[in-house]
């Protein structure tokens, strides 16, 4: 991923705090056919010797963990609000005209080393996590445990699941870093004024204020 140095976001803590904010990511991955691309959504967990790992799970129709070796290189892309941003939103432009269109966004890049899972109880405290993790917001939470046992068996049994060691995680949060304070601050006046899904600055650039 190409990172301007104004763009860079390499805190440990706004990293993890995107891609649990946005986990559904893209899992990239080489197969003998070519490039594959899959949207999955991951955990991130903290392994006790220090290092981290991805976990995930496909279909067992899903024929990635056939195509793609153990141990392969994979990559993650997280990605948050975007947007469009307007030349006639700077002020600047107004004072020599030298501007132009771009496009705003937040982006998170995880590489790691791929190995696929069958036995049945990970999978189970997995699906289990996943579900936690995700139902914590709901008034009415759903369990794991609410549905039949032998239903939840089958659904097992018709998934794969995944790990990925993590060896490499870089951000990229664009969010016009690179223009003063007064286009900055008119570029957010506009995202607030549109589309509510992302109005707001710090979406598009977590922890820089606009």
């Amino acid at each position: 991923m190409y990172i301007p140095e104004h763009f860079r976001e390499s805190r440990s803590d706004v990293l993890l705090a995107f891609i649990a904010q946005h986990p559904l990511a893209t899992l990239v991955a080489n197969t003998a056919q070519g490039l594959t691309a899959n949207h999955i959504p991951l955990l991130w967990h903290a392994v006790g010797d220090g290092s981290n790992v991805l976990r995930g799970h496909v279909a067992r129709g899903n024929t990635i963990w056939r195509a793609v070796d153990r141990g392969a290189s994979v990559l993650a892309i997280f990605t948050g609000a975007e947007h469009y941003i307007s030349p006639t939103w700077y002020p600047s432009k107004r004072e020599d005209g030298k501007a132009v269109p771009t496009w705003n966004y937040a982006a998170v890049h995880v590489r790691g080393y791929i190995r696929f899972i069958e036995d049945a109880a990970w999978l189970r405290a997995m699906v289990e996590s996943l579900t936690d993790v995700h139902e914590s917001s709901i008034a009415d939470r759903w369990h794991v445990s609410d549905a039949p046992a032998d239903y939840i068996d089958a659904m097992l049994r018709a998934i794969v699941g995944f790990e990925i060691n993590v060896t490499g995680v870089e951000g990229k949060f664009k969010g016009s870093q690179n223009r003063s304070l007064a286009d900055r601050t008119s570029v957010a006046s506009n995202l607030r004024a549109g589309d509510s899904s992302v109005a707001q600055a710090h979406e598009l650039v977590p922890g820089i204020e606009p």
